[in-house]
């Protein structure tokens, strides 16, 4: 029984976060001059599949083939396909100005070239428009369909932002742009992060669950599997922090497959030895500091 799990950890670890969506990125700025400006980077053919949050993994979703299609579009082709959606995405937009209308105007579509199409891709739609008489401040609300974003509000030419995680097609707290930014409390954004750490390690966490279950699986007694997990937390902590403060940066793509060989490598050497060597505390200390970034990577676009 041992010798199947661990079999079947080495097999799962290898496709982890391949098909995985990821929240979208909204940078909302107004301008001194009464424009403003929406930034959206979001996996566009999700979008036009309509593959939403129900659905962790793209590979369970029914337009499966319809959005591995899409993967595999040039830049152009794929533009051409969301012009043609571009009506029904931006109904699912709303910047509302203290309950006045404003027109948005499509700026701009950057979509990155193709690459491995088992990996979802992340393209740049702009949108514009003038700020109406009178506005004191904005709400921005995502539709439900498009899953969780992460708006973050700010002034042209000022720094600060004011970031919120919103889910379930709800509408983002009021920004005011009459006056200086109010940067949120302590315990506001603590709050914030401690909800999109539980949402890392479950249901999203799946890397680090097979992990853990590799590293119990070695060995049932409680303090060598407390020393491994310490050094794993305490490592990943480290990356985490200089990732996230700009001291190293290392591409998603080199990242990810290393954290699916760190899955595999564990579950080979359960196979290989039945005795917990002091040296594996090292090993998973080593691997700890690649999960680390590959958390910094979402924390990151939060700001």
């Amino acid at each position: 029984m041992r010798i199947i799990l661990l079999i079947l950890l080495g097999l799962i670890a290898l496709p982890v976060n391949a098909h995985q969506l990821r929240p979208s990125i909204i940078d909302v700025v107004f301008s001194p001059d009464g424009r403003f400006e929406v930034r959206i980077e979001t996996n566009l053919e999700a979008r036009i599949t309509g593959i939403g949050p129900q659905h962790d993994d793209t590979k369970n979703a029914p337009q499966a083939a319809r959005y591995d299609q899409l993967r595999s579009l040039s830049p152009a082709d794929l533009k051409a396909q969301f012009v043609a959606f571009e009506p029904q995405f931006k109904s699912g937009l709303s910047l509302n100005f203290s309950g006045l209308g404003s027109e948005t105007f499509l700026r701009s579509v950057q979509i990155p070239v193709r690459g491995d199409i088992r990996r979802s891709r992340l393209s740049i739609i702009t949108y514009s428009g003038n700020i109406p008489h009178g506005a004191t401040e904005a709400t921005w609300q995502f539709s439900r369909e498009y899953g969780g974003n992460v708006v973050r509000f700010s002034i042209s030419g000022d720094e600060n932002k004011v970031s919120h995680w919103l889910k379930e097609g709800n509408s983002s707290p009021p920004f005011s742009f009459a006056g200086k930014i109010t940067v949120k409390s302590r315990s506001q954004v603590a709050l914030d992060y401690l909800v999109l750490g539980f949402e890392h390690i479950a249901p999203k966490g799946l890397d680090h669950i097979l992990f853990v279950l590799g590293l119990f699986l070695l060995s049932l007694h409680w303090k060598p599997l407390l020393w491994q997990i310490t050094s794993f937390t305490i490592a990943h902590s480290i990356t985490l922090a200089l990732s996230i403060y700009g001291y190293i940066s290392l591409s998603p793509d080199i990242v990810e497959p290393l954290i699916a060989l760190s899955i595999a490598y564990v579950g080979i050497e359960n196979l290989l030895t039945k005795k917990l060597h002091v040296w594996r505390t090292i090993i998973v200390f080593l691997f700890g500091l690649l999960h680390g970034m590959g958390f910094a990577s979402v924390l990151t676009d939060l700001g």
